[in-house]
């Protein structure tokens, strides 16, 4: 029943906040929703993580921020980890502190178009630890539907997909996902929106150091996606919560 399927998608989207290719012109509108799927401001790179906050949240942002660039980070509530345990939360913070863009991922990566009741846990975690709700959300494996963009519509969202996969999540090497960034960077598209997450070293610790470094060679601004897009990333800011017991997963 839609009216159900609305409010299951919707708890999802609230609650932080790879089979399907996102299509590559700049913005795609199936319903009210925008879908972003790739940077529309001139030689603008959009450096993306999911999955966190993890381990190397933290290594991102100081090597980003010491080569004067910034990334988007998707958050999810509980993948990998818990985003409230206490180190995760103080990760996600981090990132948000010194001028990341912080959105969601959705609480525990499902597949939104095909959820049911059983599976949601809502929650508002990003907006609790940063003060910041994400005017954000990237669905889970790129998956969205009509009522997915109904419902990020309706909370004053939009969805962000890619146009750069690294293919980290499948496997990648460290020499294959650079290769995948130069073939692109080399091509001199008007802008690139990647697909990264911050759970592989290799990705955070490698490869990451060597894009920043031959995108700015290349003339390349690494921004938010945010700033590729020339939009606001929050729907509202404001000051964190104090922790108390709804802080768990």
């Amino acid at each position: 029943m839609r009216t159900t399927s609305f409010a299951v998608v919707s708890a999802l989207f609230v609650s932080c906040a790879h089979a399907l290719l996102p299509p590559t012109n700049g913005q795609e509108t199936r319903a009210a929703a925008r879908v972003y799927t790739t940077c529309t401001k001139p030689k603008t790179l959009a450096i993306t993580f999911d999955d966190g906050p993890n381990t190397y949240t933290k290594t991102i942002v100081d090597t980003l921020d010491k080569a004067g660039g910034k990334a988007t980070f998707f958050f999810n509530g509980k993948n990998y980890n818990c985003i409230y345990d206490a180190t995760n939360a103080e990760r996600a913070k981090y990132a948000y502190d010194h001028g990341h863009q912080v959105a969601s991922h959705t609480w525990a990566h499902l597949h939104l178009p095909t959820l049911s009741v059983a599976q949601i846990t809502t929650n508002d975690a990003i907006k609790k630890i940063t003060g910041a709700a994400p005017a954000f959300v990237r669905p889970p494996f790129g998956e969205h539907n009509a009522n997915v963009q109904n419902v990020a519509e309706s909370l004053g969202q939009s969805l962000v997909t890619w146009d750069l996969d690294s293919q980290d999540w499948n496997g990648a090497s460290v020499s294959q996902i650079e290769s995948t960034y130069k073939t692109r960077i080399d091509s001199n598209p008007n802008g690139i929106l990647t697909l990264n997450h911050e759970v592989y070293p290799g990705s955070a610790q490698q490869v990451l150091p060597w894009v920043i470094n031959y995108a700015k060679s290349k003339g390349y601004k690494l921004v938010t996606v945010a700033e590729c897009v020339g939009a606001q990333p929050y729907i509202s800011k404001g000051s964190p919560s104090t922790r108390d017991s709804s802080w768990v997963c």
